[in-house]
């Protein structure tokens, strides 16, 4: 420790900031058992065991509507958003002018630094029913109108194409450095066998991109009970409650704007407790997956 003490102290913020911020935060969870008063405190109020989980799954008539939209919000993404990058990072790699190859990166990872305000702004404004380009465009095919922020139907849609647009080009980052870790002789070999674009793309480039494939869909499928709820509360009404509600903005809307700070850490413990279940489930899946030779 002491021949490598300034690597130590490189740590020393990120340590931190997991013990502040993560470990130390971690003893709340114990309103999630009470009957939690803000005038008691921790320690002085009630103790009722399981009660907030009882009125979670059993009282609220929402309960399950909100963990099947959570659910199908991020097995969406999973579908749509995930692989997205993936293949962007293997077209731009087979891109061989490189000015034009540095100038799609930059343009396609620009949106991620755009705030996620201005984001929903942009997606607001382009469907609005009166002056967006998008209903222009409907009504100058010929299309009737649609009202695309009021009705269930069209959230998931909306929330997995801006979350698609946002993060696709910065997504791409992580690939594009595995590619650039594979062994150039890999294609002369190949090229001298005879295997083709495809071939070199699917034999070579894609097996080398699998390691970070495979932890990367861990992490997300570690945070399948996990959304990105600030996108949500700034697009939802009550009008697509019925698509658009899911467990973080319930726990916003009880334990921030409702005070019921017991139940909302319930609700939040049942969540994290259901994402830390699929990280160990993903985990083994992908194990097995790495002793079985797919290609």
């Amino acid at each position: 420790m002491l021949r490598h003490k300034m690597l130590y102290v490189l740590m020393l913020p990120g340590i931190l900031f997991y013990v502040v911020f993560k470990y130390i935060p971690m003893y709340g969870v114990l309103i999630a058992f009470q009957d939690y008063s803000v005038a008691r405190g921790v320690w002085g109020s009630q103790w009722i065991g399981l009660q907030q989980f009882v009125t979670f799954f059993y009282k609220t008539p929402d309960a399950w509507k909100l963990i099947r939209n959570t659910f199908l919000l991020n097995i969406y993404d999973l579908l749509f958003h995930f692989p997205a990058p993936i293949l962007l990072a293997l077209l731009l790699n087979e891109l061989r002018n490189v000015l034009f190859k540095r100038f799609v990166q930059t343009v396609s990872y620009m949106p991620y630094f755009l705030s996620t305000v201005v984001i929903v702004g942009m997606a607001v404004n382009f469907l609005s029913l009166n002056s967006g380009i998008v209903n222009h465009l409907l009504d100058w095919l010929g299309l009737d109108r649609i009202m695309f922020l009021s009705q269930p139907e069209w959230f998931r849609t909306i929330y997995i194409g801006t979350e698609v647009w946002q993060k696709l080009g910065w997504g791409t980052i992580l690939y594009l450095a595995a590619i650039a870790g594979i062994d150039p002789t890999l294609y002369e070999a190949a090229r001298i066998d005879g295997a083709n674009r495809f071939q070199q793309v699917r034999h070579i480039t894609l097996v080398g991109m699998i390691p970070v494939i495979v932890i990367l869909f861990i992490l997300n499928l570690g945070n399948m009970m996990e959304i990105g709820y600030q996108k949500i509360i700034l697009l939802y009404n009550p009008m697509i409650y019925e698509t658009a509600d899911v467990i973080n903005t319930f726990v916003y809307r009880r334990g921030v704007l409702g005070a019921d700070f017991s139940f909302a850490t319930a609700v939040g413990l049942f969540q994290s407790a259901i994402g830390l279940v699929l990280v160990i489930a993903a985990n083994r899946i992908a194990r097995k997956v790495s002793d079985t030779s797919l290609w």
